[in-house]
C-alpha cells in the first residue's frame, strides 16, 4: 500500500487555496436586511411614560375639573331644580368623572382610559378621607386652643378649681396621667396573651384553634359597654372591689384583646411556610422556630396590631367610666380609688354649659390625639424595622454570636483532631507491638 507525501510548498498552496474558499462562502453567504420604517410609523410609537405627570395630563385634569364644575352650576341653578351642597359635590364628582374619561379616551386608548379613571376615582377617596381627618383635627384644635396655651393645663387637676373660674385654674393632669397608666396595664396584659392565642391558632390546626378563631373574630364586633358591665359585675359587685383604675384596665383589655388577636392572627399567616420547613431542616424545635424565626419575620405586622389595639382601646368612654369611675383629682394608685382618662374627661367636660370648661374639654382631645402619635411613633420606631436590617448594637450582638460560634466550632475540631491523632499513634503502637 502506497502513502503520498507531501512537500513543505505543496502543503502551504492547499492551506491558501482553503483560505481563498473559506473568504468566498463567506461572501457569497445571503444576509438579512431590514428596511427602513417610514417616519409617520415612528412618529406614532412614542414611549409612555408610567411616573409622573405630563403636562398634557394636567391640562386635561383642569379641562375636566372646569367643565365639571361650570356644568354642575348649569344644572343646580339653570337647568334643573337640584339644591343642596353635598347633592352638588356628587354631581359634580360624577360629571368630573365621565369629562375626564371623555377627553382622554380622544388620546389614548382604552386600556389607559380605564387606568386613568380608576386613578381619579382612587385618589378622590384619598382625598375625602384626608379631608374629613383635615377637619377633625382642625376642629379640635381651634375648639381647644385657648386652653392648650395655659400652663396650668398639664400641671394640675381640677379639685381647686370651680366651674366658674377661668382657663387660669385647673387642668388635666390627672386624666393624662390615668390615660397612660390604664392604657399600659392593658398594653401589659392583651400583648403577651394576644401574641401568645395568635401564635396558637397559627401553629395548631384543630378544632378547637378553629372554635377559637370563631370566637375571637366574633368579639372583634363586641361593644365596648359590654365589656365594662362585665367586669363591673364580676370585679365589682360579686367579688367586692372598689372602682380603680387596675378595673379600668381590665375591661379596657377585653376591648383590645380581639383586635390584637385577629390582626396578629393575619400577620402571621403571612410569614412564607418555606422559612419554617427551612428551621425545621436544620433541626430547630418548633418553639425556636416561632421565637427566633416566625416572630422577628412578622415584628412589623405585630407592631401594627397592638396599634390598632391601642387606637380601639385608648378612645373608649363607657368602660372607664363604669369600672374607674369618675374624679377630679389626682390619682397615681391604680389599685385604689377612681382614676379618669381623657375621653372620659373631654366628654365630661365638653357637656358643660360654660365656654372655659368646653375649650378644657378640647383640649383634652388634643393632648389625647398627641399622646397616640407619640405612642404610635414609638411602637413604629421599636417594632418597624425592616426584616434583616439590624441596628447597630444587634449588629454587634451578632458578630459576637458568631465569633463564639467560631472559637467552638475550632475548639471542637481541635478536639476531634487531637483525638484522631492519639486514635492513630495507638493502632501504629498495637501494629507495631504485635
Amino acid at each position: 500500500m502506497s502513502t503520498a507525501t507531501w512537500t513543505n510548498d505543496e502543503t502551504e498552496s492547499l492551506g491558501s487555496l482553503f483560505d481563498e474558499a473559506e473568504v468566498l462562502i463567506v461572501e457569497a453567504a445571503p444576509t438579512t436586511v431590514l428596511p427602513k420604517r417610514p417616519d409617520p410609523f415612528m412618529a406614532s410609537q412614542q414611549r409612555r411614560s408610567i411616573r409622573g405627570v405630563s403636562r398634557q395630563d394636567v391640562m386635561t385634569l383642569g379641562g375636566s375639573a372646569v367643565s365639571a364644575l361650570c356644568t354642575t352650576m348649569l344644572l343646580f341653578g339653570r337647568l334643573t331644580s337640584l339644591s343642596g351642597e353635598l347633592g352638588f359635590a356628587v354631581v359634580g364628582w360624577l360629571v368630573f368623572l365621565v369629562t375626564y374619561g371623555v377627553l382622554v379616551s380622544l388620546t389614548e386608548d382604552r386600556p389607559a382610559v380605564v387606568d386613568k379613571v380608576v386613578t381619579a376615582m382612587l385618589a378622590s377617596a384619598g382625598l375625602v378621607a384626608l379631608l374629613a381627618l383635615a377637619s377633625v383635627v382642625i376642629f379640635t384644635f381651634a375648639r381647644g386652643w385657648h386652653a392648650l396655651f395655659a400652663p396650668n393645663t398639664y400641671t394640675s387637676d381640677l379639685s381647686s378649681s370651680g366651674p366658674l373660674d377661668g382657663l387660669d385654674k385647673g387642668g388635666i393632669a390627672h386624666a393624662i396621667v390615668g390615660t397612660l397608666i390604664i392604657t399600659g396595664m392593658a398594653l401589659a396584659i392583651t400583648v403577651p396573651l394576644g401574641v401568645a392565642c395568635a401564635v396558637y391558632l397559627n401553629e395548631r390546626r384543630t378544632r378547637v384553634a378553629n372554635l377559637v378563631r370563631t370566637v375571637v373574630t366574633a368579639m372583634t364586633a363586641l361593644p365596648s359597654i359590654l365589656a365594662g358591665l362585665l367586669i363591673f359585675s364580676t370585679w365589682i359587685l360579686i367579688l367586692g372591689f372598689e372602682r380603680s383604675g387596675l378595673a379600668g384596665s381590665l375591661a379596657v383589655a377585653i376591648v383590645m384583646l380581639p383586635i390584637i388577636i385577629r390582626a396578629s392572627d393575619v400577620v402571621l399567616r403571612l410569614v412564607p411556610s418555606n422559612m419554617r420547613e427551612a428551621s425545621a431542616a436544620l433541626g430547630a424545635p418548633q418553639w425556636r422556630t416561632v421565637w427566633h424565626v416566625v416572630l422577628p419575620t412578622a415584628r412589623s405586622g405585630l407592631t401594627t396590631s397592638v396599634i390598632l389595639g391601642v387606637a380601639r382601646g385608648v378612645g373608649e368612654t363607657a368602660p372607664v367610666l363604669l369600672t374607674a369611675g369618675f374624679t377630679a383629682s389626682m390619682n397615681v394608685n391604680p389599685f385604689k380609688g377612681s382614676m379618669i382618662t381623657l375621653p372620659l374627661a373631654a366628654f365630661s367636660l365638653v357637656k358643660s354649659p360654660l365656654p372655659s370648661q368646653i375649650a378644657r374639654g378640647f383640649a383634652s382631645a388634643v393632648v389625647l390625639m398627641v399622646l397616640v402619635l407619640i405612642l404610635f411613633t414609638v411602637a413604629r420606631v421599636l417594632g418597624g424595622r425592616p426584616v434583616g436590617q439590624l441596628s447597630k448594637r444587634q449588629a454587634s450582638r451578632a458578630a459576637a454570636h458568631s465569633a463564639d460560634d467560631l472559637r467552638r466550632s475550632m475548639e471542637r475540631h481541635a478536639q476531634t483532631t487531637d483525638v484522631a491523632q492519639t486514635t492513630d499513634r495507638s493502632r501504629h503502637k498495637i501494629e507495631v507491638l504485635e
